[in-house]
């Protein structure tokens, strides 16, 4: 059985050379996706998505893929910064399509057909023939002017009760916007909270670094992604025993390394509309301390 899924239909071809490429890194590694997400510190069903190519891998993976087997990441890295624009394309394409589609169908209105039966109960008259008038077609018609007579109270003075009483039926639309998400990405806001942000999708080409300070010979980063509505702590050059705290509010959240080798090491993400609103400190397994 092949290592390797195909990779999906439509893939922009810059996005799957990349993917090719990360491949044959881990190919020539011989590592397993287990000891590969304990070796960069990016989860093993990460790795699945980013080696599938079914989501971009962020730059810090390609970093940390780089630096664990050995390989040069300068050609790694050049090929990332080709397949992120092009993925950003497609996603932007993705998106023009489902608001064009969606405008489409607001501005389709289908006319009903009249039914056949009433067709059939309304003859045209014969030529120079006066046509009868039914008096069901007189009920009809005097039942329909009642009807817009009792609506037009209703809706412009149907007494102080009956306003009341409509006034409490309608229900108060929510203040909250609904998020659109683009493909691949997870969760939003509050849902993010506690979860993975590269699992939930929130890296790649949807993440910035906001913030950064180095202690020591480890960098420690505010992460935020816009798209997710959340944030994370991050740590890079870290050595077994480094842990980074993120707090926003009464809400914290770590990580840490915990195995030999690792290097990298990031919280769960915290929801937050403004990183400024997040506060990340490292802890050094040397004693030193420092935050951003």
């Amino acid at each position: 059985m092949p290592r390797w899924k195909d990779l999906p239909d439509g893939l922009d071809p810059q996005v799957g050379e990349f993917v090719t490429r990360l491949r044959r890194t881990v190919d020539g590694d011989g590592s397993s996706l287990a000891t590969l997400a304990d070796r960069t510190g990016y989860g093993r069903t990460s790795w699945e998505r980013y080696l599938n190519g079914r989501l971009l891998a962020p730059k810090g993976a390609v970093v940390a893929l780089a630096e664990v087997t050995g390989t040069d990441p300068v050609p790694l890295i050049t090929l990332w910064e080709l397949a992120e624009r092009a993925w950003s394309r497609s996603e932007l394409r993705h998106d023009n399509a489902t608001e064009a589609v969606s405008l489409s169908r607001a501005h389709t209105v289908t006319a009903p057909a009249p039914a056949p039966e009433a067709l059939a109960a309304d003859p045209q008259p014969a030529p120079g023939r006066r046509p009868e008038r039914r008096p069901t077609m007189f009920l009809a018609g005097a039942l329909g002017v009642v009807t817009v007579a009792v609506g037009a109270f209703c809706l412009t003075d149907g007494g102080p009760a009956e306003r009341n009483r409509t006034a409490a039926a309608t229900p108060t639309p929510s203040a909250t916007p609904t998020r659109s998400l683009p493909p691949g990405v997870l969760c939003a806001g509050p849902d993010c909270t506690g979860k993975d942000p590269e699992e939930m999708g929130c890296g790649g080409g949807h993440v910035t670094t906001a913030a950064s300070v180095t202690v020591g010979a480890t960098l420690v980063e505010v992460r935020h992604s816009d798209t997710c509505g959340a944030a994370w702590g991050r740590i890079v050059r870290a050595v077994q025993g480094d842990t980074v705290t993120v707090t926003v509010g009464q809400v914290r959240q770590s990580g840490g390394v915990i195995t030999v080798g690792d290097t990298i090491a990031y919280t769960p993400m915290v929801a937050v509309e403004e990183p400024g609103e997040m506060r990340a400190c490292v802890d050094l397994a040397s004693g030193e301390r420092g935050c951003t």
